[in-house]
């Protein structure tokens, strides 16, 4: 290889890397306000029912763990934000390889548990005899709405982070060696 196309795939190369490190700050940064909004919405989702009576985020555990994860998730992505500006603090790309998975599979779980209580609030569940809920309680139906698909969003940055986190640690390695087809056949003969 020449070195004029030696420092063509050099420049290439860093600018990949600089652009996903921008890619990569620009998702941790939009973790914040998404998981920010998304507890906001969550915390003050309440409707009073004059026939059934109060109801509020906090009579649901999906929805205090949905809380917990975004500011969970909010303060990862902040302190990763201080940790990749400041190189001394943390330099290890696999610690960001393993928090993202950990993070987007928290993300996960927890948006699993409001989508089972918003299933449940608009389906019911025929068999133990629980009728749907969002007839009598719709703002409440629409807002527990608004934060799952904020908390999806959070969940697609972290996507996202993790593809990157695994390109960066996965691309300082040398892909397998196959071996050639002349090698195969002589140790056969």
């Amino acid at each position: 290889m020449s070195s004029v196309s030696q420092v063509q795939l050099t420049s290439s190369t860093e600018n990949n890397h600089h652009y996903l490190k921008n890619l990569d700050f620009f998702l941790r940064l939009s973790v914040i306000p998404f998981s920010a909004a998304s507890i906001w919405v969550t915390a003050t989702t309440k409707q009073d029912n004059s026939t059934y009576g109060n109801l509020e985020f906090n009579n649901f555990i999906g929805l205090k763990y949905l809380i917990c994860i975004n500011a969970i998730s909010a303060s990862y992505a902040l302190v990763a934000i201080v940790c990749s500006w400041f190189k001394f603090l943390l330099t290890k790309a696999w610690i960001f390889f393993v928090s993202d998975q950990i993070a987007a599979y928290l993300i996960v779980t927890s948006g699993a548990s409001v989508i089972e209580i918003l299933y449940l609030a608009y389906n019911g569940d025929k068999e133990v005899s629980w009728s749907e809920a969002c007839s009598s309680y719709g703002r409440f139906c629409s807002r527990a709405k608004v934060a799952l698909i904020l908390h999806v969003f959070t969940f697609l940055c972290f996507l996202i982070l993790s593809v990157i986190s695994a390109f960066r640690v996965f691309s300082k390695f040398d892909p397998p060696s196959i071996p050639s087809k002349g090698v195969e056949n002589d140790g056969e003969s």
